[in-house]
C-alpha cells in the first residue's frame, strides 16, 4: 500500500504536482519581478565587469610597483650624490685654515735671505704641502689679467694703468681658491678703470 501512493504522485500531472509543491522552493527558484530575470546579456556584461574589476587592481598593484622602484632609484640617486658631495666637501674646513698657511709661507719666500739652501728647502716643503692639497681638489684661481668675474673675485679697489684694458685684474693682493669647484676664498683683486 505504501507504493501505491508514491505511484500516483509520479503520475500526477505537472498542474497538481505544481499546487502540491512547497512555495518557498519556488520562491527560491524564480524571481518574483519577471524584469529581474537574467538574461544572456546582461550575464555577459556581469562577467565582463567582474573581469575587469579583478584586472584593474593587477594593473593598479603594477603601477604602484613601478612608482614605488622609481622612488627607490631616486632614493638611491640622490643618497649617493650627498655621499659624494660629503667626501669631496669635508676638506672644506681643514683647506681653509691651511690657506693661512699657504699665504705666511709664499711671503716667506718672497723675502730674499742670504742662505740660498735654506730658501730652497722651503720652497720644496710648500710645493710638497700645495700637492697635497691640490690632490685634495684644492686649486688656485686665476687672476691677474683675467677679466674680473665677481663669482671668483672680490673687487677691493680699482686703479688707473695702461698695462690692462678696463675691467681685467690689474693686481692681486691675496690669491683665491676653489675646492672641487666650489670657491672657498675668492681673490682679493685691484680692477682696472
Amino acid at each position: 500500500m505504501s507504493n501505491e501512493p508514491k505511484e500516483r504522485d509520479d503520475r500526477m500531472p505537472e498542474e497538481e504536482q505544481a499546487a502540491n509543491a512547497d512555495p518557498a522552493e519556488e520562491a527560491a527558484e524564480t524571481p518574483e519581478n519577471p524584469e529581474e530575470q537574467p538574461n544572456s546579456e546582461d550575464a555577459e556584461h556581469d562577467a565582463k565587469a567582474s573581469k575587469d574589476a579583478k584586472q584593474e587592481p593587477e594593473e593598479d598593484e603594477s603601477s604602484r610597483y613601478m612608482r614605488l622602484m622609481a622612488d627607490f632609484q631616486n632614493y638611491k640617486k640622490r643618497v649617493e650624490k650627498e655621499k659624494s658631495d660629503i667626501y669631496s666637501y669635508a676638506n672644506e674646513k681643514l683647506a681653509t685654515e691651511l690657506l693661512a698657511v699657504l699665504d705666511n709661507f709664499e711671503r716667506a719666500l718672497d723675502h730674499d735671505g742670504e742662505d740660498k739652501s735654506f730658501k730652497e728647502g722651503m720652497e720644496m716643503i710648500f710645493k710638497q704641502l700645495f700637492d697635497v692639497l691640490e690632490k685634495s681638489g684644492l686649486k688656485e684661481i686665476p687672476a691677474l689679467g683675467e677679466d674680473f668675474d665677481p663669482n671668483f673675485h672680490n673687487a677691493v679697489m680699482t686703479e688707473d694703468t695702461a698695462e690692462y684694458e678696463s675691467g681685467k685684474v690689474s693686481g692681486v693682493m691675496q690669491k683665491g681658491y676653489t675646492l672641487n669647484g666650489k670657491v672657498i676664498r675668492p681673490s682679493m683683486v685691484r680692477v682696472a678703470n
